[in-house]
């Protein structure tokens, strides 16, 4: 299993951060959904198995 590292994360958090017009205070919103995305990613792709994204916000 490849495991998502802060760096990718992080790039992700950015993209979204600045697509959404760069709102101010809601970094850890834009962060758990980059998370999930990147998981999503890896689990369409077998590389994260079943149920590792459960615990994640929505």
């Amino acid at each position: 299993m490849a495991s998502l590292s802060e760096e990718e994360i992080r790039g992700r958090t950015y993209h979204l951060w600045r697509g959404a017009g760069e709102p101010a205070g809601r970094m850890d919103t834009f962060w758990y959904e980059a998370e999930k995305e990147l998981l999503a990613e890896r689990r369409e792709f077998g590389e994260v198995p079943p149920g590792m994204t459960d615990n994640l916000p929505v």
